[in-house]
C-alpha cells in the first residue's frame, strides 16, 4: 500500500512537466552536445569530444536546470501554498522530487550512451561498446548526489546560484582529477573514473596505456563515495524542506 502510495506520488509529480521545457532539456542537453561535435568536426574524436564535453560542462549545467524546473513549477507563482496543503509529509515530497529529477537525468543518459554508440560506427570508434554501457553507468551513479544538493541551492537560493555553484565545481573538480586529491573532492570522481573506464583526460585526450590513470582501482571507492553522499544529502536535505513554512 505505502509503496503503490508512492509510485502514484511520484507519477503525479513527473505529469506536472508535460510539454514543459524541463522534460525536452532531458534529451535535448545531450543531442545538443553531440551534434556541436559534429559541426566543430571532431569525426574521430566524436565519442570522446561528446563525452568529455558532457561531463565536464553541460552536465552540471543540465542538472542544476533540472532541478530548477521540478523547484520553480511549485515555488515561483504558488510559494509551495499547494504542497503544503497536501496530506504528505514534506519530506516525502521533497524525495519524490528527487526521483522525478533522476528519471530526467536517466533519460539523458540513455540519449547520451545511444548517440555516442551510434555516432561510434559512423565517425569511427574510440570507445567501445562495453567502456559505454560501463561508463554511463557509473557516470549516472557518480553524479546522482548533485539532484538533492542543486534542489536544495535552488530551493534557498535560487536557480542561477544553484548552476554557478554547480558549474564551477565541476571545473575545480576537472582540475583535480588527474591529481592524487580527486578522491576529496566529489565533483572529481566522475572525471577521474572516465579517465579509467572511457580512457578520456580531463581535457578530453586519450589517456596513455600506461598511464596510472587507467588504473581500476578507482571505481569502487569513487562509487560507494557518490552513494553514501547522495543518502546523505537526501537525508539532510528532506529534513531541512520538511522544516520549512508557508512564508
Amino acid at each position: 500500500m505505502e509503496m503503490s502510495n508512492m509510485i502514484n506520488c511520484v507519477v503525479a509529480e513527473y505529469r506536472k512537466f508535460k510539454r514543459t521545457f524541463i522534460k525536452n532539456l532531458s534529451w535535448v542537453a545531450p543531442a545538443f552536445i553531440m551534434l556541436l561535435c559534429i559541426g566543430l568536426g571532431v569525426d574521430d574524436a566524436f565519442q570522446r569530444g561528446s563525452y568529455n564535453w558532457w561531463y565536464t560542462i553541460l552536465l552540471p549545467i543540465t542538472i542544476a536546470l533540472i532541478c530548477g524546473g521540478v523547484i520553480n513549477k511549485d515555488r515561483k507563482k504558488l510559494k509551495y501554498h499547494a504542497i503544503f496543503s497536501l496530506p504528505v509529509s514534506l519530506d516525502k515530497l521533497w524525495v519524490y522530487k528527487i526521483i522525478v529529477c533522476i528519471w530526467f537525468y536517466f533519460i539523458s543518459c540513455i540519449v547520451m550512451f545511444i548517440g555516442t554508440t551510434i555516432g561510434g560506427f559512423i565517425f569511427g570508434k574510440t570507445i567501445s561498446i562495453g567502456a559505454n554501457i560501463e561508463g554511463s553507468i557509473l557516470l549516472f551513479i557518480t553524479v546522482l548526489w548533485q539532484i538533492p544538493l542543486c534542489l536544495f541551492f535552488t530551493d534557498r537560493i535560487g536557480v542561477g546560484s544553484a548552476i554557478f555553484i554547480n558549474w564551477g565545481c565541476t571545473i575545480v573538480g576537472t582540475i583535480l582529477a588527474d591529481s592524487a586529491n580527486w578522491i576529496k573532492f566529489p565533483h572529481a570522481i566522475p572525471v577521474r573514473l572516465m579517465c579509467s573506464v572511457m580512457g578520456i583526460l580531463p581535457n578530453g585526450l586519450p589517456v596513455p596505456k600506461s598511464s596510472p590513470l587507467m588504473d581500476k582501482s578507482v571505481i569502487m571507492p569513487g562509487v560507494l563515495i557518490s552513494i553514501i553522499l547522495f543518502f546523505i544529502l537526501t537525508v539532510i536535505t528532506a529534513i531541512l524542506f520538511r522544516k520549512r513554512e508557508v512564508r
